[in-house]
């Protein structure tokens, strides 16, 4: 079992730079797939980012390609996501996942595990 816990949303203008992190526990992390989804409300969930339990590949949605960067440290048990030049249309809940799957696919039913996502709200 894996306990995935968000932090670090919050409201940010256009433009502006956002990071959210997501602690885990439980099974051991640095054998974890890690990925970020968002949704917004009456939408589906939709693939942000993931990363490797290595770290050593990342995939990025081309929608945020160049503006967002995930990382991890796994002597921390902790995910990040670095958002910058954000925009209104990045306005979502974000949502950590973590998968046991290899290789890291940019697909929601690959991940077992979720937080209970952080708020990020980008104002125009």
């Amino acid at each position: 079992q894996v306990q995935l816990v968000e932090s670090g949303g919050g409201l940010v203008q256009t433009g502006g730079s956002l990071s959210v992190s997501c602690a885990a526990s439980g099974r051991t992390f640095s054998r974890l797939g890690l990925g970020w989804f968002r949704q917004e409300p009456g939408k589906e969930r939709e693939f942000v980012a993931a990363i490797s339990w290595s770290g050593s590949s990342t995939l990025i949605s081309p929608s945020v390609k160049g503006r967002f960067t995930i990382s991890r440290d796994n002597t921390k048990n902790t995910v990040y996501l670095q958002m910058n030049s954000l925009k209104p249309e990045d306005t979502a809940v974000y949502y950590c996942a973590a998968s046991t799957k290899f290789p890291i696919r940019p697909i929601r039913g690959d991940y077992d595990y979720w937080g209970q996502g952080t708020q990020v709200t980008v104002s125009s």
